[in-house]
């Protein structure tokens, strides 16, 4: 079976943008035209490959489909960049991690962007523990993720860890842990949770005071909100330490119990069909990361 470049193209302008009028204003022709090119290719595949929205989101076999046409299209822009020639379009899929995504991993992108001219990058953002779900799923060519065991069809490269530290305002430890972090006070003192995915908290509290508490949380889906909150005193939670460094050098944060670091190993899950033409980013994920992970 061959696939039509052009049905494939409607397919992935339609999810990038989650409408077919917007896919259409992007391939310069008309939404019926879109629509025509979508119903062709379901058609041919003998599936449905969207799910209409709004927005429009993708079925497993419309997901998988979307990264086979941006695959393509990042290998032929590669070939004519060795060609001397201009490249196309490109663009290339992740899942990273929230806190990854608000430290080191925006330097590796635009190292990656100097090598790959033509190349766009889109981040789904989750949480380290989950994020190798969209590779299993075949939405995305790489991921960010504490997996370290190769999914299957990729490769698994252990890239250090990321620190984090537990940490609240004075005013916050002043009122809820006024006898320091104890297990009694923790199970009443506010938390905070990046969302219902989040771990690290939880972890943290059995690595130093056994299984069982559940303190009230407070859900906030922000890294930088995360740490505004825990200076103003809203709850204590995990930061990772780059970021929440400056709040300790200046006093509006202090950790719950000094020197507790909490480190998350990470690894890039790539695909092994995509590697040869995901290497410069692969090579500007572990040079950042050697700038800034702490090795393992």
């Amino acid at each position: 079976m061959q696939l039509d470049r052009a049905q494939l193209a409607a397919l992935a302008a339609i999810l990038r943008h989650g409408s077919f009028d917007r896919a259409a204003a992007e391939l310069g022709i008309t939404q019926s035209a879109v629509s025509q090119r979508l119903r062709a290719l379901e058609e041919r595949i003998g599936t449905p490959l969207i799910r209409r929205g709004p927005p429009a989101r993708a079925t497993e076999a419309g997901a998988q489909l979307a990264r086979h046409a941006d695959e393509i299209a990042l290998l032929e822009a590669q070939t004519l960049q060795r060609m001397n020639l201009a490249p196309g379009a490109a663009r290339v899929r992740l899942a990273v991690n929230a806190d990854s995504l608000a430290t080191w991993m925006p330097a590796a992108l635009a190292r990656a962007q100097d090598a790959m001219p033509g190349t766009s990058f889109e981040v789904e953002v989750d949480d380290q523990d989950h994020s190798a779900r969209w590779l299993r799923e075949g939405q995305v060519s790489g991921a960010i993720t504490s997996e370290g065991a190769n999914l299957l069809g990729c490769d698994a490269l252990p890239l250090g860890a990321l620190r984090y530290r537990a940490t609240a305002s004075p005013g916050y430890m002043a009122r809820h842990l006024p006898e320091g972090a104890t297990a009694e006070a923790l199970a009443r003192a506010p938390m905070l949770s990046f969302n219902d995915k989040d771990g690290l908290q939880g972890l943290w509290l059995q690595t130093h005071f056994g299984p069982g508490l559940r303190p009230p949380t407070h859900r906030l889906p922000s890294t930088e909100g995360f740490v505004l909150a825990a200076e103003a005193g809203l709850g204590w939670g995990l930061n990772p330490e780059v970021l929440m460094a400056p709040g300790l050098a200046s006093g509006r944060l202090v950790e719950l119990i000094p020197d507790t670091p909490h480190d998350t190993p990470l690894f890039w899950q790539v695909s092994r069909l995509m590697a040869p033409g995901l290497a410069p980013l692969t090579r500007a994920i572990r040079d950042a990361a050697r700038s800034f992970l702490i090795a393992g």
